[in-house]
């Protein structure tokens, strides 16, 4: 006898749902599955989740917990799919889109994610993934790309604007120095587009972007045009190449306070 057919029905109902829906179960997926009204699918998945079979990730999203004795073949082991869920309006980005777009070899156990939902904590650990969250404004989300894992549709900052987002923030980055090495990969890419990337810093709307990206840049040596655009748009006020570090050496061209090491073995 097919053990699929032995299960209880509401295990029944709820592998069909979870069949339908995907990876990541809302309750107009029990709706559509079920043909039930509204208030009976909320029911359900208050029951499931009650029963152990389901945990909430989010308002109103729910993941399965055991797929393996519910009849049903789908597994949630990307974490990803659940940063929509849990952080919308909000998109992957930092150290974990640099990993993503091949801009570092380094492989990160957090997942980076920006977003402009309220946060109450900027490091949560959820259904087993360790999230860093970094808030914004949702006219601040710019510069994304839907990605598809699995079937479910996640937004993760574009090459340019990871980029970017680290400069704005190198502790998103790993650092500066990690940051410096993305940057160096970036100005090696064939999609490499400096006035996407310029245009992002300025949309963006922090000066200290400008004063790093500009002497990052002319560290490189690769960037003359980068290098002039960021002179031209340097602000009033003195900003730290990374707040994280050290640095009580200014450099003047960019108004920069940056670490000894920076200063020294790079000449600045």
């Amino acid at each position: 006898m097919d053990a699929h057919n032995t299960l209880p029905k509401g295990r029944l109902q709820l592998a069909q749902v979870i069949t339908a829906a995907g990876d990541v179960i809302r309750i107009g997926d029990v709706q559509q599955a079920l043909q039930i009204q509204r208030d009976e699918a909320a029911k359900r998945l208050s029951r499931w989740m009650a029963q152990g079979w389901l945990h909430r990730v989010g308002t109103g999203a729910y993941v399965p917990v055991s797929l393996d004795t519910l009849g049903a073949q789908q597994v949630v082991d990307d974490p990803w799919i659940l940063v929509p869920a849990l952080f919308f309006p909000g998109y992957i980005g930092g150290r974990t889109a640099a990993e993503h777009w091949d801009l570092t070899e380094q492989i990160f156990k957090d997942i980076v994610v920006i977003t402009a939902r309220s946060l109450r904590q900027t490091r949560q650990v959820r259904h087993g993934s360790t999230f860093t969250l970094r808030h914004t404004s949702e006219e601040k989300i710019f510069g994304t790309k839907s990605i598809w894992r699995k079937r479910s549709r996640v937004l993760i900052s574009d090459v340019h604007r990871t980029i970017v987002d680290m400069l704005d923030d190198p502790a998103l980055g790993a650092g500066i120095q990690h940051v410096s090495d993305c940057f160096n990969a970036y100005l090696t890419r064939a999609d490499r587009d400096d006035k996407r990337l310029l245009d992002y810093a300025a949309r963006l709307g922090n000066g200290a972007v400008f004063k790093r990206l500009g002497f990052l840049a002319e560290q490189a040596g690769k960037a003359a045009h980068i290098v002039e655009f960021c002179l031209s748009h340097l602000t009033a006020g003195v900003a730290s190449l990374d707040t994280s570090l050290e640095s009580p050496h200014l450099v003047q061209r960019w108004r920069l306070h940056v670490p000894l090491s920076w200063a020294s073995e790079r000449n600045s």
